[in-house]
C-alpha cells in the first residue's frame, strides 16, 4: 500500500507542478466564469466551483505533505551519510532531527558559543554569516 500511495502521490505532485496543469485549471475557471450569466449567477453555479476547489485543495494538502516528508527524510539520510563519511565530522549529529525543538535550540546555542570562543567575538546571526563567508 505504501509503494502504491508513494507512486500515486509522486505522479500527481509532478503533474500538478506543470504549466499545462495550470493552463487546464485556468481554463476550467474561465469556463465557469463565462457560464455565470447562463446560470444567472445561481447558488448552484457558485457551489460547483467552491466544492471542486475545496476538494482539490483538501487532497493536494496531503499529497504535498507526503512529498515534502519524503524529500526531507531523503535529505536527512544524505546528510547523515555525509557526516558519517567525513572523518572529522561529529557523528553525534546524526539523527538530531528527531530531537525536540528545545534540544535542537540548545545544540545551536552550544555551536554558536563554540564559534564565539574560536573567534573571540559575540556572535549575532549577521556576524556569524559574515565570518563564515569570509572563510570561503
Amino acid at each position: 500500500m505504501d509503494r502504491l500511495f508513494t507512486r500515486i502521490a509522486s505522479t500527481i505532485a509532478s503533474l500538478a507542478g506543470r504549466p499545462a496543469t495550470f493552463i487546464v485549471c485556468f481554463l476550467i475557471v474561465a469556463v465557469w466564469a463565462i457560464t455565470g450569466p447562463i446560470f444567472r449567477w445561481s447558488d448552484t453555479w457558485q457551489l460547483v466551483i467552491n466544492t471542486g476547489t475545496t476538494i482539490v485543495t483538501f487532497l493536494m494538502v496531503f499529497l504535498i505533505q507526503n512529498t515534502q516528508n519524503r524529500d526531507a527524510a531523503a535529505m536527512q539520510a544524505k546528510l547523515d551519510e555525509l557526516i558519517r563519511a567525513v572523518g572529522d565530522a561529529r557523528g553525534q549529529f546524526i539523527g538530531i532531527e528527531h530531537l525536540t525543538d528545545e534540544q535542537i535550540e540548545a545544540i545551536r546555542a552550544k555551536l554558536e558559543a563554540e564559534v564565539d570562543e574560536a573567534t573571540g567575538k559575540d556572535s549575532t546571526a549577521d556576524e556569524s554569516i559574515e565570518r563564515l563567508l569570509d572563510r570561503y
